[in-house]
Order: structure tokens, then C-alpha cells, then sequence
């Protein structure tokens, strides 16, 4: 059997004249706590990929409590660690740091104090913490993702989700007129798609929450040597005065990244 641990959101603040309670939280609060808990604890995994976590609500002011593998409740308490430590998130996972960010922007906008608990580790979050990425190390950037359409649409904010191998299903804001447009079903069929969106300068890292759309690309799976060896002799003199291509194109790529 399993070994299990709890990670604790403690959330402590007024609402109005009276202290906070579980009965004076908002299900939207709650609801987005319950997302961010995901994101801290499960940033890479699918939803079908990793474990239970069990939750319960109780007083004190409001403590969110949260039970699954103890490994990751280590895991996790060494990573609230580091960022007292350290002061800032910059280091994290996108999706993990995003949540960080969901919980700092409560504790502003309401004057809560919110701390995460795990593993005898704790860290505190209140209006005057910045935990916030620093944008200097943000810059734009084009990816090519590719993966299976599975919807569309959206009132206020129109998107796309792709299903990706690599990083799930991903929401892709795009132009309500695109869709209008669009002369065909695309849903449930594979595609490439051409974004925009913000990339870590120092991990690589591309951040999901960014993602606009640029391009749709129809996706070919048959493997075609004559094309290949097409697009080879079309890119040849481009290539004619460089010495060493691969050691050239590391170079560019930012070496241990290639």
C-alpha cells in the first residue's frame, strides 16, 4: 500500500467585518484553489497519469488540505523550501509557477495570508511577497506544436484545444473570425498548428498560458524520402560556405539544448 502525506493551503484573512470561515468562502475560491493544487503538486502529468489526490475543507481560518503519495508531498516541500529560500520563482516548472502566481494575486487583490505546508516546510504568501516570474527572462517566440483538435470555440474568449503527446491538451487562444470562417469540421483530426507565446530564457521552457494562434497546418504522417531529399537540395547552398553544420546548428540551438 501506498505511503500517503498531506499538503496544506492554509488561507487566513476577513471577509468584510467577520473572520474567515469555510462557510464565507465563494465555490469559485475554492474552485480555483483546488486547480492551483494540481498545478503545484502535478505539473507534468496528465490528469489520467497521475495519482489520487483526496481533499477536505476545514476551519481554521480556511484550511484547504490536500492527501497523495508522500513522495510528492517531499518533493513538494523541498521545492516551498527553495523559494523561501531563494525568493523568487523563476526556477519553477511553468504550470507550478503559474499557480504561485493565482495564489499571490488572492492574497493581494482579498489581504489574505495563504501558506503552503508540506513536510515540516512551509512558506507564507501575503500582500507584500512578490512572488511573480520575472518578465526579463520572458521573451516571444514561435512554436510548432502538433497533436488532435478537440474543440473550438468559446463566447468571450475564443480558443482551440490541442491534444498533444508532449504537453497534454493545450488551450490556444484564437480569432473569432477564424472560426467563423472555417469551411470544414476540424475537430477530432490531427494538425499542426504555428503560436506565439513566451519562452523561459533560461530553461526553454514555453509557457502554455500564452499560446496564440499564428497558423494551422494540415499534418502529414507518411513518411516521404523524395520530399526530405527535396527540401535537402533546396537548403543546400544556403548551407555552402558554413564549415560544420551540426556543430554550427548546436551552437545556434544553445548547445546542451539542441
Amino acid at each position: 500500500m501506498n505511503v500517503l502525506g498531506e499538503i496544506e493551503i492554509h488561507v487566513e484573512g476577513r471577509v468584510g467585518a467577520q473572520k474567515l470561515t469555510p462557510a464565507l468562502v465563494d465555490i469559485d475560491e475554492i474552485r480555483t484553489i483546488l486547480g492551483e493544487a494540481g498545478d503545484l503538486l502535478f505539473p507534468t502529468e496528465k490528469r489520467s497519469q497521475r495519482p489520487i489526490i483526496s481533499y477536505e475543507i476545514s476551519e481554521g481560518s480556511v484550511r484547504h488540505r490536500f492527501r497523495t503519495l508522500m513522495q510528492t508531498v517531499i518533493g513538494f516541500g523541498a521545492v516551498i523550501a527553495q523559494v523561501g529560500t531563494e525568493g523568487h520563482i523563476n526556477f519553477l516548472h511553468e504550470r507550478t509557477a503559474a499557480a504561485v502566481e493565482s495564489l499571490q494575486r488572492i492574497a493581494r487583490e482579498k489581504d489574505y495570508v495563504v501558506t503552503l505546508r508540506a513536510n515540516q516546510q512551509s512558506l507564507r504568501i501575503d500582500r507584500t511577497t512578490h512572488y511573480e516570474r520575472d518578465e526579463r527572462i520572458w521573451v516571444e517566440a514561435e512554436f510548432y506544436l502538433y497533436g488532435e483538435l478537440t474543440n473550438a470555440g468559446g463566447k468571450n474568449n475564443p480558443n482551440i484545444h490541442l491534444d498533444t503527446k508532449e504537453y497534454g491538451t493545450l488551450r490556444i487562444a484564437v480569432d473569432k473570425d477564424y472560426l467563423k470562417q472555417g469551411e470544414k469540421n476540424l475537430l477530432y483530426k490531427k494538425f499542426g498548428v504555428r503560436v506565439a507565446g513566451r519562452q523561459n530564457l533560461k530553461t526553454f521552457e514555453m509557457d502554455s498560458n500564452s499560446l496564440r494562434f499564428i497558423e494551422l497546418l494540415e499534418q502529414d504522417t507518411a513518411y516521404s524520402q523524395s520530399y526530405l531529399d527535396g527540401l535537402l537540395k533546396r537548403a543546400a547552398p544556403a548551407w555552402a560556405e558554413v564549415a560544420d553544420a551540426d556543430a554550427w546548428l548546436n551552437e545556434l540551438r544553445g548547445g546542451i539544448h539542441a
